[in-house]
């Protein structure tokens, strides 16, 4: 249970962008100066722009790993470059995860 206060002082500018930052990543500004400070992890929480462009990339990599296996047979060097494509696009959807 929390029982000490701490206080420091700042100017106005910083003070809002503590807010915006502590927002951004769902916290209180005390949760985010204390995580701060033990140099806890904070994560950003997405917008829902960054969430609608995941799902569009997910279902992207899902159709290019269809084409190429579904020209392997026919075409093995444009099946290769379209999974390479794939891979490229689920590289960045794992950047998402940090």
């Amino acid at each position: 249970m929390k029982k000490e206060f701490v206080q420091f002082r700042c100017s106005i500018y910083e003070k809002k962008l503590l807010r915006v930052k502590a927002d951004r990543s769902g916290l209180s500004i005390s949760e985010y100066c204390r995580r701060a400070a033990f140099d806890d992890r904070i994560i950003e929480r997405l917008t829902k722009e960054q969430i609608e462009m995941y799902k569009m990339l997910t279902k992207y990599e899902i159709n290019f790993k269809r084409i190429g296996n579904m020209y392997r047979k026919r075409n093995p060097k444009l099946a290769d470059e379209v999974v390479q494509l794939a891979n490229e696009i689920r590289k960045h959807l794992l950047s998402f995860r940090k």
